[in-house]
């Protein structure tokens, strides 16, 4: 095997993988990328992770990978609400519906690790049906949420077009008793 030329065929690859994620409006799977690509997800794993390494804005999140777009940070508000909840998935999928029901979208969850400090994770979920997506998944995956690790307190960042739709989330969140 030529090395020079596996390094022109990983840069063509990466190449393809940040036009398409450029391109896509939805989150586009390591899978996805994998299949297309015609090669293993840990591959394109590794591709994701040179492509970040030189500044591109791509996220990881539970939906599969974005292509962060410079957006008009005036256009959108954002709150960052104390929750907190039991481990149970059902109270999760209801926290998140809450929120995504409103017209928010709910950027991330954060803990406060008493060895790491903070930790954060992306989610970047915006309808119901991307919440069920990732119920789904924390059900198949067995995964722990991050709140597990804190006694069920977490923060959300949570992003709307107006302060309104902040401020209905709030009193949602606050009615079913998920507010701290």
């Amino acid at each position: 095997m030529n090395t020079k030329t596996d390094k022109m065929r990983g840069e063509k690859r990466r190449t393809f993988i940040k036009e398409w994620l450029e391109n896509s409006e939805a989150p586009l799977t390591g899978k996805e990328l994998a299949e297309a690509t015609n090669v293993s997800r840990q591959v394109v794993v590794q591709d994701i992770s040179i492509l970040k390494a030189r500044d591109l804005p791509i996220l990881a999140t539970s939906q599969g990978y974005v292509f962060m777009r410079q957006e008009k940070e005036e256009e959108k508000k954002k709150r960052v609400f104390a929750c907190q909840h039991g481990k149970e998935p059902s109270t999760t999928e209801k926290e998140l519906t809450l929120m995504v029901s409103e017209g928010a979208t709910v950027k991330n969850v954060m803990i406060e690790h008493p060895l790491y400090g903070d930790l954060t994770a992306s989610l970047m979920l915006s309808s119901v049906e991307e919440v069920q997506t990732f119920i789904s998944r924390l059900k198949v995956t067995r995964a722990s949420l991050l709140s597990e690790l804190t006694d069920g307190v977490h923060l959300h960042t949570v992003e709307a077009a107006s302060e309104d739709t902040l401020d209905r989330v709030e009193k949602k969140l606050q009615e079913h008793g998920f507010l701290l």
